[in-house]
């Protein structure tokens, strides 16, 4: 589809497909995520009313990430700047089992983008 409206040569496309990691991942970063849908996703993480101020904004730097960027390493939330609110990584605010559900939704979309 690329090709055909003249929109790079097949070198440049293959180039994009190996620094992405796929064409999916490639075509992911670009567009990025709808918000809606990715708040549905991480939607158990606020539900219940019981999140704290700062878990709130933790996980709305997730969702504001993978809607801008469409995929997310995990590793980015030891770093700024997930670390600003969250020094020592996810588990300074949630609990290991949350941890571990919201490291697994991250794969899940970056696998999705694969497919």
């Amino acid at each position: 589809m690329l090709l055909t409206a003249g929109i790079g040569e097949a070198d440049d496309i293959a180039r994009a497909r190996e620094t992405s990691q796929g064409f999916g991942r490639f075509v992911r970063s670009l567009v990025g995520l709808d918000r809606a849908a990715v708040s549905e996703t991480f939607g158990e993480f606020l539900a219940g009313g019981t999140a704290t101020a700062a878990q709130i904004e933790f996980i709305n730097m997730v969702i504001e990430h993978l809607t801008d960027q469409g995929i997310m390493e995990p590793g980015l939330l030891y770093e700024p700047p997930f670390a600003s609110v969250a020094p020592t990584g996810p588990e300074h605010l949630i609990d290991e089992n949350k941890v571990t559900r919201l490291f697994t939704k991250i794969k899940a979309i970056n696998d999705s983008a694969v497919a």
